[in-house]
């Protein structure tokens, strides 16, 4: 894999051959926060949040990039493939559990690798880590990293997946049809996850035309791949077992994105505090 810099800003690159420019030190060797959670908690609002309280932090390239640029073309190179992009949620998910196989620690595997400029002294975020096996092979590589779970029920994360219209929310539909139960949406799954409360609200939703069937459908895809592939319950268990002094858990739900910041902010600090001058 050749050096890769990924933000003049940031100073953050990757290389897999050597040629890391002098003083630029490994991540694995320096305090940071990093976020843990799936898709629709509410990372990107509070990371945007955090500006109020630390305007000099500096955001590590996001899951999403580093995915793109060490995952999936890792696995692409790896079928000989020339590397291109894939927009699509499940077909990402088949890439990164391939990746898997031969790293288990995911996305927390890819991260190690990332090498910080020296020129960069403010406190360190990423954004972020899924699932057990990630935060498990964390806790390990990131000795002096705090983290921080942001959580939020899967209805919740359904309804915010249909209003933030973002354009990487994409994911191929096993469906085109209306229906008033999950079969007929093709995602069966979602009555396992979802109380009656909830999926009354949801498929009132399709009833009053608020959003479409395949609308419906693909976000409630997304956050049943994400379930199966990360489960959220046991990341966070996980990291209450291994590092309770370095976890810190927010509900989404009951605190804004401002006052979520607002908890963050001191962790920033010490971060700040700690980084070798």
């Amino acid at each position: 894999m050749p050096f890769i810099t990924f933000d003049d800003d940031v100073g953050a690159a990757v290389d897999a051959g050597g040629a890391v420019p002098n003083g630029w030190r490994p991540l694995t060797d320096l305090p940071l926060v990093i976020l843990v959670g799936v898709t629709g908690v509410g990372k990107s609002t509070t990371i945007a949040a955090l500006a109020v309280h630390a305007p000099d932090l500096h955001v590590l390239p996001d899951r999403r990039t580093l995915t793109d640029a060490l995952i999936i073309a890792h696995v692409q190179q790896a079928d000989g493939a020339p590397p291109a992009p894939v927009t699509d949620r499940a077909a990402r998910f088949a890439y990164t559990r391939r990746y898997r196989t031969h790293f288990p620690g995911g996305m927390a595997h890819a991260v190690a690798q990332l090498r910080v400029a020296p020129h960069v002294t403010g406190p360190l975020l990423f954004d972020g880590l899924r699932g057990a096996d990630e935060v498990h092979e964390a806790v390990t590589r990131f000795p002096h990293a705090v983290f921080v779970v942001l959580d939020a029920p899967d209805a919740v994360r359904v309804q915010r997946l249909l209003g933030r219209g973002d354009a990487f929310d994409q994911i191929q539909s096993r469906t085109g049809h209306a229906g008033d139960d999950w079969t007929a949406l093709g995602v069966p799954e979602a009555a396992a996850f979802l109380d009656a409360d909830a999926q009354a609200r949801l498929l009132d939703l399709v009833a009053t035309g608020a959003v479409t069937p395949q609308e419906l459908a693909a976000k409630l895809r997304i956050v049943a791949e994400e379930r199966r592939n990360y489960d959220p319950a046991a990341a966070r268990a996980t990291l209450e077992a291994l590092a309770p002094a370095r976890t810190v858990v927010i509900d989404t739900t009951q605190h804004t994105p401002a006052a979520a910041a607002a908890m963050i902010a001191p962790l920033l600090r010490s971060a700040r505090a700690a980084q070798p001058r």
